[in-house]
């Protein structure tokens, strides 16, 4: 079929030509360039851990490269779902409604606030800044969390991703 698309990459322009919710498309946009965007810091990471730890034997050394790649898989995967089920209804049901389409890309917008908000929360207080303007109250409650409390934001909308995912398919 030349309407079909070939894999994650071909999911992209796919979803958003099938899809009639601006609010999808504008995440298709988005989070497809945020995704090239992490892929790549992940990859840039990876690739200075292995530098950083050449010379050394197996065990931990190994564990943490391996650490990084499963770090970068689950903000990825999250960052791409909502595209992928996107598609793939459209792929098989022949479209959706605009519904479907528009929460997901709710709950992709979604994560990726929640990712800033896990960035902020697990930031070194060494290298915490004093917080200034209207959201000031609120950084600083945020840096006042502990440093692994920032799983805790991506994690829950990744599951609200999911279960919107099974509510409404």
């Amino acid at each position: 079929m030349a309407d079909d698309y070939g894999g994650v990459v071909g999911a992209f322009p796919y979803a958003f030509r099938a899809s009639s919710s601006w609010l999808f498309r504008s995440y298709a946009v988005v989070g497809g360039l945020l995704t090239v965007a992490v892929s790549l810091l992940f990859i840039a990471a990876v690739v200075v851990v292995i530098a950083g730890t050449t010379g050394g034997g197996g065990g931990s050394l190994t564990l943490s490269r391996s650490f990084f790649a499963v770090v970068g898989l689950f903000v990825v995967v999250p960052l791409v779902a909502p595209v992928l089920f996107v598609a793939r209804r459209h792929r098989r049901e022949g479209g959706s409604e605009g519904s479907y389409d528009a929460a997901l890309a709710a709950t992709g917008y979604l994560f990726v606030l929640s990712l800033y908000v896990g960035v902020v929360v697990s930031v070194p207080p060494a290298q915490q800044t004093t917080p200034t303007g209207t959201l000031a109250p609120l950084i600083a409650a945020l840096y006042g969390l502990p440093q692994l409390a920032g799983l805790g934001p991506p994690l829950l909308a990744a599951a609200v991703e999911l279960l919107c995912h099974r509510l409404l398919r």
